[in-house]
């Protein structure tokens, strides 16, 4: 069954590298790996893991082929956590040609929410946007995404710059 709900979707940047208030992984086991190659299996399993809760839907609608060629594009990264060599989520930057990265996907595995993990997956991801020298990073968010998401990035030093509503339709 489907419903109608508002959702608030709220934009956040980074301006320089100094805003960001960085929270590096204490664990050892969790590490971050760079996937630049990354198949479109492997990619729908790591965006279905996380965003399934949030209803993450607009991947699921793409064709494998239209996948394979976003995923071929030099402006597109991605990054998986893995924690005791288990998957705990992704980020996936996007160079625009405005000259910013967007940390367009960013997200936890359900068992790795509120575990510390996502404060220092935060700080990666920004310091790798910002290791592709952009004039700023910046993300957006939603009510229908986690609790945790907002505050982590806000705790992180991003800044709100803009808050739209919007209607969407979801799933029960």
């Amino acid at each position: 069954m489907s419903r109608e709900v508002e959702v608030a979707r709220t934009y956040l940047e980074l301006r320089s590298p100094e805003q960001l208030r960085p929270v590096d992984a204490t664990d050892p086991s969790v590490a971050f790996v760079h996937r630049p190659a990354i198949g479109v299996d492997e990619y729908r399993r790591l965006y279905r893991a996380v965003g399934y809760r949030w209803y993450w839907r607009d991947r699921n609608a793409w064709s494998d082929e239209r996948l394979a060629a976003h995923l071929a594009r030099t402006e597109i990264s991605v990054w998986e956590c893995l924690v005791e060599g288990e998957s705990a989520g992704y980020f996936e930057l996007e160079r625009r040609d405005d000259g910013a990265v967007e940390i367009a996907y960013f997200g936890l595995i359900e068992a790795f929410v509120g575990k510390g993990v996502g404060k220092a997956m935060l700080t990666r991801a920004a310091r790798e946007a910002w290791a592709l020298q952009p004039n700023r990073v910046w993300l957006h968010t939603c009510t229908l995404d986690s609790p945790h998401a907002l505050p982590n990035y806000e705790a992180r030093g991003f800044a709100r710059f803009r808050t739209e509503t919007y209607l969407a339709n979801i799933d029960d």
